[in-house]
C-alpha cells in the first residue's frame, strides 16, 4: 500500500505533462471539427453509427475529424480517471484531490455536453430550430477551457517549485499584479465564449473584412445578429489586449515578478501577438480550417498560459523566486 506523501513527485508531474499534451490533441480535434462543420458526421452518441469503428472513418474528412474527436474525449477521460486515482493513493494534499475530483466530474460532465449536443440536434429531433444543440455545443466548447484549467492548476501545484515552497505564507507579489491576471483571465474566457457562440452560429465571416469593418470605416454597413456577434468578438480581443498588455507591462515592471516568471511572461507576449494574427489571417483566407483552428488553439494556449501564470503569482515567494532566494 503507497503512502500519501506531501513531497515533489516527479513521475505525477510529468504524467500531468503528459495529459496537457493529450488535451491539446483534443483542444485541435474539437475546433477543426468545428471549424469544418464535421459535428453531425455521425447522428448517434456515444458510438459513430452504432460502432467504435465505423466505417469510412478514416477515409472521410467529416468523420476522421468527429470520431478522433470522440476517440480523444475518451483518452482525455481516461487519463483524468488515472490522475485521479493516483492523487487520492500518493498525495496527502486536500488541495490537489479535490482538483483532480472536479477534473473528473468535469470531463464526465463534457462528455455528457457533447452527447447532447448531437442528440439534441434538430437532425435528431426534427426541430424547427437547431438553438438547444448550439447552447450545447457553446457550453461544450466553454467547458474544454475549463477542463485544460483544472489540468493545469494541478500540473502547476504538482510542480517541484510550489511543493518546496508551498507552506511558506509570505509573497512577493503585488496584489495589483494579481488582479489583473485574475481580470486578463476572465476576459480571456469570456472572449472564448463569445468566440464560441460566432463559431456555431457560423457567423465568422459575416464580417468580411480586416481592420475595416465595411469600405471606410471600423463600424460595420448593417447590422444584424451575426454581424454583432462577429463585432463584438473584434471588440473584445481589444479588451483582452488592453489587460494582457497592462498584466505583461506590471509583471515585468515588478523585478521580482519579472525575474521569476520571465519566460512565462515571453511566451504570454508570443502567443498575444500570434492569436491578433491568426485572427487576421482567419478573414484574410476567408477562414481557411487549418488557420481558424489554429487561432482556435492559440486562443487556448493564450487562457491556459495566463490562468498558470496567476496561478503562479499566489506561489510562496521561494516557490516564485527559486531556491536561490
Amino acid at each position: 500500500m503507497y503512502a500519501r506523501t506531501d513531497s515533489y513527485q516527479p513521475k505525477l508531474f510529468y504524467f500531468c505533462l503528459f495529459a496537457l499534451f493529450w488535451v491539446t490533441l483534443l483542444l485541435f480535434a474539437g475546433g477543426f471539427t468545428t471549424t469544418i462543420r464535421a459535428g453531425m458526421a455521425f447522428l448517434d452518441w456515444p458510438l459513430s453509427n452504432g460502432s467504435m469503428n465505423p466505417q469510412g472513418w478514416i477515409t472521410e474528412t467529416d468523420k476522421l475529424a468527429e470520431h478522433s474527436h470522440r476517440l480523444l474525449g475518451m483518452k482525455v477521460g481516461l487519463i483524468a480517471i488515472a490522475l485521479c486515482v493516483w492523487t487520492w493513493l500518493r498525495q496527502s494534499r486536500g488541495s490537489v484531490r479535490n482538483l483532480s475530483l472536479a477534473l473528473l466530474a468535469t470531463v464526465v460532465f463534457q462528455g455528457l455536453l457533447g452527447g447532447a449536443r448531437v442528440r439534441l440536434d434538430w437532425l435528431n429531433t426534427q426541430a424547427e430550430s437547431n438553438i438547444v444543440a448550439q447552447a450545447f455545443a457553446v457550453t461544450h466548447a466553454c467547458g474544454a477551457m475549463i477542463v485544460m484549467g483544472l489540468f493545469v492548476a494541478i500540473t502547476v501545484l504538482c510542480s517541484r517549485r510550489w511543493m518546496d515552497a508551498e507552506k511558506r505564507s509570505s509573497t512577493i507579489v503585488p496584489d495589483s499584479i494579481r488582479y489583473l491576471g485574475i481580470a486578463s483571465t476572465v476576459a480571456i474566457f469570456l472572449q472564448v465564449l463569445v468566440g464560441a457562440v460566432m463559431r456555431h452560429a457560423e457567423a465568422g465571416l459575416a464580417i468580411a473584412r480586416f481592420p475595416l469593418a465595411s469600405a471606410d470605416s471600423l463600424l460595420p454597413a448593417y447590422w444584424n445578429f451575426a454581424v454583432s456577434i462577429n463585432f463584438a468578438h473584434r471588440v473584445g480581443a481589444i479588451l483582452v489586449s488592453v489587460f494582457l498588455l497592462l498584466f505583461l507591462y506590471r509583471s515585468w515592471k515588478h523585478s521580482g515578478t519579472r525575474r521569476a516568471l520571465i519566460y512565462g511572461l515571453s511566451l504570454l507576449l508570443l502567443l498575444l501577438l500570434t492569436q491578433v494574427y491568426l485572427g487576421a489571417l482567419t478573414v484574410w483566407t476567408v477562414r481557411n480550417s487549418y488557420v481558424a483552428t489554429f487561432h482556435h488553439l492559440t486562443g487556448a494556449f493564450l487562457l491556459a498560459t495566463t490562468w498558470a501564470l496567476t496561478f503562479l503569482c499566489y506561489a510562496p515567494a521561494r516557490a516564485l523566486a527559486g531556491r536561490n532566494t
